[in-house]
């Protein structure tokens, strides 16, 4: 009887020392990716500017939401209209504090801190913002994303 508890145990720690939460990845293979994922990023800026709606629709997946400082949610045809309004957004904002979290070959995490300007107010506040993104089927996608307001220094 002993014995078949310590087979059953050594079986056990065998498989679990295979389990993984995630992909483990160099430095040098994340390296690229995130690189990857910086450039998808930023070409916002020049999709927005050539007003290519399409285009910009094809940048989200299809399930997208932002989840905004206030706690509204909008999916993905609610957040092209209001790039394409030029509305504050994060995607197209000045970044301080930028983390790139290489997960897998196909998902990376982006957050960082931006002013975003209240219209109504005519002031900026400071967002500390995530966004994800995935590849499907060789293309950059962002998948979601969520800003919240940071408390102004006093």
């Amino acid at each position: 009887m002993q014995r078949r508890i310590f087979l059953s145990a050594i079986m056990g720690l065998a498989l679990a020392g295979t389990a993984r939460a995630h992909e483990v990845m160099t430095l040098a293979e994340a390296g690229p990716i995130g690189e990857e994922v910086l450039a998808f990023r930023a070409s916002f800026a020049t999709v927005i500017a050539a007003r290519n709606a399409a285009r910009l629709r094809d940048m989200f997946t299809p399930s997208y939401t932002h989840t905004h400082g206030s706690g509204r949610v909008d999916g993905r045809d609610a957040r092209v209209g209001q790039l394409l309004a030029g509305d504050p957004v994060v995607e197209t904002a000045p970044t301080s504090d930028m983390s790139v979290r290489v997960l897998s070959r196909d998902t990376v995490i982006l957050s960082a801190v931006s002013p975003i300007l209240n219209t109504t107010e005519g002031r900026s506040y400071d967002f500390r913002w995530m966004q994800v993104y995935v590849r499907l089927d060789g293309q950059w996608h962002l998948a979601a994303s969520q800003a919240t307001r940071l408390p102004v220094a006093a």
